[in-house]
């Protein structure tokens, strides 16, 4: 049927169905009954705006239920709650008449400043791969998309738009695409959103062997794929490539790009009508809106609170928790009554129901002697906050201090700029900690942050974000009506010098060189046996667990969990597997399964961990496969990556080749990645690198960002990006981020045409790039004949399309 129904299509209708309509929805062609979609944010929440959208989609939304983000629900190891989560959010866009949800996200935390880090699930791909599994199962169980983000090698938000990720085979295919792999295969999203970089020279969005060899081909994906907002480079180009959907509208200019594409036979037709068959593949089996669906948004918060408890993860505990109400406690710092339980950016939701720890705290049988603001939460000192919070303390046993990161510090457009907690945060806690009480830290921070204050506070707990229910669940923990389960999703360092190339990031030119390879997170620190504050897969319990009786076969992993301590609580065992092959590089141990298991006091249970087609494998960039290497493989099963507690081998038979030579990468082999050369990583990339660009006054193109117009040959350019520069730096300082401005200095010239509803083409854009360039008559020139032969071709593709 959609054969003929595509052959029934006029190249303008194929050309209108791979571009937005609007900054949100598709065109729809009624009279061959292909429909319309509205696609919307939701990695961890709806975010579907209000009224007219602003062309960058960053207006206020309509209420919905905030629930934690992707960093948090890792940490709860539980595919059955992640999954729980994702129906609930299904229904949510069911409910507001959404069809697809841009999420989850999953790109790999490669590093902890990376200021968009809480939207994704982890720096292991095994870990992420499952949970947006998970998540996406439950979106998609009532037929709205699930649309995971961002397909790939997507680090950092310096120049996202713009940068280019130099990373070798094995790397791309085992850390930046596993996950993705393991989402597609095991759930089958009906959507992907590319990523707005390039890799290894080409953009993503345009990139042939991941959008068709890899994704389609090999994996067997069966949806479409859609550009992230303004990240469609080459429109053509995308859809000869493997990408359909253009987002949002640039109006008609976009269909413009097909059609003439086409007539000047530099796309053909077999292309374009692929692309529209492999979109309208899942459009026409959308199922029917049904609009009288009532939403509980009683029973969502429920889900959130469960979702935000199973999360949490205690990092210590000097037996301090859980408290009782016997004692006296404080209640100090600012996240106590404004709470911070999400990120910021496109994935901000206008949360339904927050909860404040200072009002929800009533509920609960503790002494509460006051509360107390104690710092600014944006870095600026204020001696008689931390002085009033200091005399509330002198008078309690316990204190309560709520402390983090604050809004500005982790954002979509915006890398952290340090590791650490602000300075009068650091400097309450030294205070606190000379005064005799005892101390409990409850963290709110979507990824990793330096914690060497830990050893002047009793107990630690990181709630991450735990979304709009996250001070209920935290409180259950602390006065222990629930034992914490959550296990950390990535390696905490001991200090940010710890991680390899840290101080190159973010890459501040073009280039991106991955030149860590697969050593990222833990693989990094446990084969350069490096110390860390808190390891990967880490977190404590009121109970204590013991392992035993460990069985390996060749199905998988066998042993036998008892709780031995006096509460009931929830282990997630760990499965690790470690390849000593001396054909390709490999880390120590891999993490390549896990489960969660509920135990009541005395209890055992026998748990069985399954190998499937991840276990064994390595990919070989010599000769572009999955290979298995015939070896006895080590088998660790543990409460972390460093608490292992069973540990075995299993022989398994392959067919692997040599991929390197070995002594050419010395440095890799031991993972002595502080010495390492680029020469070493040319070698390991198999390719010469490309030179990054320089600084100086040059000429730019439609590739380069705005912010690259302090470099730019015009006066009145760099004096633009200095006026930007100032407002970004006046907001800052007021404790604000101005997300469009943000985005606007991050984003290249080209997306100008890509953002702005149609008003721009990309012939205006050259015109601008050329007055940026100093020859401000031609380019202006340019641009006005520009924009009046646009308009003239829109309105001959208006009266061609009307009455679609």
């Amino acid at each position: 049927m959609i054969d003929q129904i595509v052959k029934s299509l006029t190249l303008e209708e194929k050309a209108v169905l791979l571009s937005g309509k609007t900054v949100w929805e598709t065109f729809e062609i009624k009279n061959k009954n292909i429909p319309s979609i509205f696609l919307a944010d939701g990695p961890h929440g709806l975010r579907k705006q209000e009224g007219a959208s602003d062309h960058l989609g960053l207006n206020q939304s309509i209420p919905a239920t905030c629930f934690p983000t992707a960093a948090t629900l890792a940490n709860s190891w539980d595919e059955l709650l992640v999954e729980k989560v994702g129906k609930a959010l299904g229904k949510e866009a069911k409910a507001n008449n959404v069809q697809v949800l841009l999420g989850p996200g999953l790109n790999i935390k490669r590093n902890p400043l990376c200021g968009r880090n809480f939207e994704y699930f982890s720096e292991d791909p095994y870990l992420s791969g499952k949970m947006a599994a998970s998540i996406v199962r439950g979106i998609q169980e009532n037929g709205t998309i699930a649309c995971p983000k961002h397909l790939a090698v997507n680090n950092q938000e310096l120049r996202r738009m713009s940068s280019d990720s130099i990373v070798d085979e094995q790397t791309l295919r085992e850390i930046y695409l596993t996950g993705f792999e393991i989402v597609v295969k095991e759930s089958k999203p009906k959507a992907i959103m590319s990523a707005y970089n390039k890799i290894n020279g080409i953009y993503a969005n345009e990139h042939k062997e991941l959008l068709q060899d890899i994704l389609r081909d090999d994996w067997g994906f069966e949806g479409f794929v859609v550009s992230d907002w303004g990240g469609d480079n080459n429109h053509v180009e995308g859809v000869r490539n493997g990408s359909h959907l253009q987002m949002p509208s640039t109006g008609l200019y976009g269909p413009l790009e097909i059609i003439e594409a086409v007539e000047n036979k530099t796309l053909s037709v077999e292309a374009l009508n692929n692309r529209v068959k492999e979109l309208l593949t899942v459009l026409l089996n959308i199922p029917e809106e049904n609009n009288q669906m009532s939403l509980d948004f009683e029973e969502q918060h429920k889900i959130a609170y469960e979702a935000a408890l199973k999360s949490a993860v205690l990092l210590k505990n000097n037996q301090l928790l859980p408290i009782n109400d016997e004692v006296k406690v404080a209640i100090i710092g600012d996240f106590a009554q404004n709470p911070r339980f999400q990120g910021a950016g496109s994935s901000v939701v206008n949360a339904k129901n927050v909860e404040i720890t200072n009002e929800v705290i009533e509920k609960y049988p503790l002494n509460v002697i006051g509360y107390e603001q104690g710092f600014n939460r944006h870095g600026k000192e204020d001696k008689s906050l931390s002085d009033n919070a200091i005399n509330l303390a002198k008078n309690s046993d316990v204190v309560l201090l709520y402390i983090g990161l604050d809004e500005i510090s982790e954002s979509e457009g915006k890398d952290r700029e340090r590791f650490n907690l602000s300075k009068n945060q650091v400097n309450l806690i030294d205070k606190l900690s000379e005064l005799d009480v005892s101390i409990v830290a409850v963290v709110s921070a979507g990824s990793a942050i330096d914690f060497s204050w830990e050893n002047k506070v009793d107990a630690i707990l990181h709630g991450y974000l735990t979304g709009e229910a996250g001070a209920t669940a935290l409180l259950d923990i602390i006065v222990g009506k629930t034992s914490p389960s959550g296990k950390l999703n990535e390696t905490i360092p001991l200090k940010y010098s710890d991680i390899p190339f840290g101080d190159e990031f973010p890459q501040k030119d073009e280039k991106v060189l991955y030149k860590e390879g697969i050593f990222v997170g833990y693989r990094y620190f446990d084969k350069a046996n490096t110390e860390v504050q808190y390891p990967f897969g880490y977190g404590l319990s009121y109970t204590t667990f013991e392992y035993s009786e460990l069985i390996i076969t060749q199905e998988g992993v066998k042993f036998k969990i008892s709780n031995v301590g006096n509460m009931s609580g929830e282990e997630i065992p760990q499965l690790y597997i470690g390849n000593p092959t001396e054909k390709i590089l490999r880390p120590e141990k891999e993490l390549k399964g896990f489960s969660k298991v509920f135990l009541n006091p005395g209890e055992n249970k026998q748990v069985f961990i399954p190998f499937d087609e991840t276990s064994f494998r390595y990919f070989n960039s010599r000769t572009h496969n999955w290979e298995i290497d015939t070896q006895d493989y080590l088998i660790y099963v543990g409460s972390s990556s460093r608490d292992i507690r069973l540990e075995g081998t299993i022989r398994i038979s392959g067919n692997a080749n040599k991929a390197y030579n070995l002594e050419q990468l010395p440095n890799y082999q031991q993972a002595n990645l502080l010495n390492l050369s680029e020469k070493e990583f040319e070698i390991l990339h198999g390719k010469s690198l490309p030179n990054n660009s320089t600084s100086g006054r040059k000429l730019l193109n439609e590739n380069s960002t705005i912010q690259d117009m302090y470099e730019a040959r015009s006066v009145i350019a760099r004096f633009i990006q200095k006026r930007i520069q100032n407002m970004i730096a006046k907001n800052e300082a007021n404790g604000k981020t101005d997300l469009n401005l943000l985005f606007i200095n991050n984003m290249p010239f080209r997306a100008i045409a890509k953002m702005t509803n149609g008003m721009v083409s990309m012939q205006m854009v050259d015109g601008i790039v050329t007055m940026v360039n100093g020859r401000h008559i031609k380019g202006f020139g340019n641009l006005l004949s520009s924009f009046s032969k646009g308009v003239i071709k829109k309105q001959k593709l208006k009266k061609k399309i009307r009455g679609m």
